[in-house]
């Protein structure tokens, strides 16, 4: 719009001039040579307008001579670069389809049109063409020359690291992370990869400080940093729970108070207050996690929190710890355990139904099974409950990765992960448990009691020949048979 403006008020100028020599006409003459010429003042202007513009066209057209070989060579540059550059458009396209032969033509291209250029984009998808076509001795050397350039330095130590991780080699790729987190603090993945390669090698201290940077960059949020600040800390308690009671109650508190629900934390520290005969101070962190997240291993250290205890008073505390999670199948299933070793049948038959109902899975009906032996010792009911454990869900465990786990770590073992561990019901059957209860279905005898949670049956008093058959309907939901006398 104000081009516009301009333009009319630029035409309006010349006009309202040529007006004013109309009004005002004059002559102009010029004596050259002897020689006398005459016009009038208006086309005067006009010539020397004309002459202007004339000698502006001859300045241009001689300066565009002189420089049309410049031009021409810039003109072939920009169409080779244009060239390249779709090149190496396409050939990144390429490497991420994964379709290494039309990369690697399309690299070769990007190089041919782009030699004169400075241009590490090309070196970077001749290293990912690489790694495509399996050559990764040529990638770490292409990353390798990559890390030596200021610019590109970052994608070079990111190269270098996946490669270390790839290899297993642990030290180079911390070495890789902390070089990274040096040149650049608020990459993720530099600082999430030294994070875990310190926690992986026990270094719990340079981790939490680690976290504790991240946090203060917000490279991750307040509640992310409380769960791996809290992971850390059991760890680095699991770690002093032999050596250092003390500091392993300490580091195990404050994780319980950052994560209330995290299991091991609660029972480290419960571990370290019992060796250091704080008893109550072990009562109410158990307690706490319990209504946090109930779990076994809590209820087995509450109920044989004091070693002399009888089995009465096991009763009494299972009751009570039972009554912060009413229903809970956890509950439930502690209460039938310590009802069992009191011999309160009753209530450990109730108990254990009620768990069995509402999570049906192998510990509830091998606890069944004990109660029937130890109250009725009907053999055609325990085998019933026996032939129900085998085929029912099996009982959550600790598994890292997708495999099974004996206890709870900070860091995975395979692939240093922080926090990888999870409470989960297993994929697959226990083949040792199938074994063992095909044992006890052949005939039972009560063998010597290893666990105080749970009885094991063996020995096999009839050949397989005269094995009696369970009763028909077990492993299709029906209800169990009613309890027959002995």
């Amino acid at each position: 719009m104000l081009r516009i403006l301009a333009f009319f008020l630029v035409v309006l100028a010349g006009g309202l001039g040529f007006a004013w020599l109309a009004d005002h006409p004059g002559s102009v003459s010029i004596l050259w040579q002897g020689q006398e010429v005459g016009t009038s003042f208006t086309v005067f202007v006009i010539l020397q307008l004309a002459l202007v513009v004339a000698a502006v066209l001859l300045f241009w057209l001689v300066r565009g001579f002189f420089k049309a070989p410049d031009r021409m060579s810039r003109f072939f540059a920009t169409r080779r670069r244009d060239k390249g550059y779709r090149a190496l458009s396409a050939g990144m396209i390429a490497a991420g389809a994964g379709d290494a032969v039309m990369a690697r033509r399309l690299v070769k291209q990007a190089q041919k049109h782009l030699s004169n250029r400075r241009e590490p984009m090309v070196r970077f998808l001749d290293a990912q063409t690489a790694l495509i076509e399996g050559d990764h001795a040529k990638a770490r050397s292409i990353f390798e020359t990559l890390e030596g350039d200021p610019d590109t330095r970052l994608v070079g130590l990111r190269g270098l690291y996946l490669e270390a991780e790839r290899l297993g080699d642990r030290d180079a790729a911390r070495s890789y992370a902390e070089r990274a987190v040096r040149i650049a603090p608020h990459v993720p993945w530099a600082g999430g990869a030294v994070l875990d390669l310190k926690a992986a090698q026990g270094d719990f201290d340079g981790a939490l400080a680690i976290l504790e940077a991240q946090r203060d960059s917000r490279l991750v949020d307040k509640a992310e940093s409380r769960r791996l600040r809290a992971v850390l800390l059991t760890g680095k308690a699991q770690e002093l729970a032999d050596s250092d009671p003390t500091g392993a109650k300490t580091a195990a508190r404050e994780a319980q108070k950052l994560a209330p629900d995290l299991v091991p934390a609660a029972a480290i520290a419960a571990r370290a207050m019992i060796r250091l005969n704080e008893h109550r101070q072990a009562q109410k962190a158990l307690e706490a996690a319990w209504k946090a997240n109930p779990h076994p291993e809590l209820a087995a250290l509450y109920i044989h929190l004091w070693p002399g205890d009888g089995v009465a008073e096991r009763f009494k505390r299972a009751r009570h710890l039972s009554s912060l999670q009413p229903g809970h199948v956890e509950s439930r299933l502690a209460l039938a355990r310590a009802a069992l070793d009191a011999r309160e049948f009753g209530t450990a038959r109730v108990e254990a139904m009620a768990a069995a109902e509402s999570a049906p899975r192998e510990s509830a009906y091998l606890l069944l099974a004990d109660i029937e032996d130890a109250e009725t010792g009907n053999d055609a009911l325990v085998r019933q409950w026996m032939s129900r454990a085998l085929h029912a869900p099996k009982d959550p465990s600790w598994s890292v990765d997708g495999a099974p786990a004996e206890e709870w770590r900070a860091v995975s073992p395979t692939t240093g992960r922080l926090d990888a561990y999870t409470w989960s019901v297993p994929d697959e059957g226990d083949p040792e448990l199938v074994q063992r209860v095909g044992r006890m279905l052949r005939g039972m005898q009560p063998a010597p009691n290893t666990d105080p949670n749970r009885r094991v049956f063996i020995d096999a008093r009839l050949p397989p020949e005269e094995e009696p058959k369970a009763p028909e309907g077990l492993d299709n939901g029906e209800p169990p048979l009613e309890r027959t006398p002995a």
